[in-house]
């Protein structure tokens, strides 16, 4: 019971803390709604899920074999979260709910949890961690996805909670680039850090 609790309290840290990922859903949630960040949020969960059992299942012997695969790793995902940065700073800053245009799509996500270090952190971390048979593994996978899956509906129902807010074009305009400005910094420091 208490590997289960330790698994339960480890997803739900990494999952809630602040990150590239939490940052896009509650900004397309602000501007689009909830329903239509909710591709992405699927896309992320359930990449990330995939990630994690891609590295829980043999991959994290190739990384103890090759480690520089981070540095990598790192550069394509600080480019990419670079990219997501940029889409939120052009958005088109409207205060009518948009479903569908500026909203990050479910491959997006998907792609994003691949190239994020966070998300390959938490997944080395935690397949360290509660590696100590297959059944543990697959109840780790298991536990992550649905609490990985409840954080980013929190983060994205919190974004749709507070567009109260952002009641005004110039509003939005200021979150969108607080916003994209944020992620943008997130990759040039993620990058900076690791070209050391």
């Amino acid at each position: 019971m208490s590997l289960i609790f330790a698994m339960m309290v480890f997803s739900f840290v990494m999952s809630i803390s602040p990150g590239p990922v939490n940052i896009i859903i509650v900004s397309s949630s602000i501007n689009n709604g909830f329903k239509a960040s909710f591709p992405f949020l699927s896309g992320a969960t359930i990449g990330f899920t995939c990630l994690l059992a891609f590295i829980a299942f043999g991959f994290i012997n190739m990384i103890e074999e090759f480690p520089s695969i981070f540095s990598y790793l790192s550069v394509l995902g600080s480019v990419f979260i670079a990219y997501m940065g940029f889409k939120i700073l052009s958005s088109k800053a409207t205060v009518q709910i948009d479903n569908n245009k500026n909203s990050p799509k479910f491959y997006e996500g998907f792609i994003l949890q691949w190239l994020n270090p966070k998300a390959w952190m938490a997944c080395v971390s935690g397949v360290s961690m509660f590696s100590s048979s297959s059944y543990n593994l697959m109840l780790f996978i298991l536990i992550y996805f649905i609490i990985c899956y409840m954080s980013l509906s929190f983060w994205g129902l919190l974004g749709q909670k507070i567009t109260i807010l952002f009641n005004s074009e110039f509003k939005l305009k200021v979150l969108n680039t607080i916003m994209g400005l944020s992620l943008i910094v997130i990759a040039v420091y993620l990058l900076v850090v690791n070209l050391k």
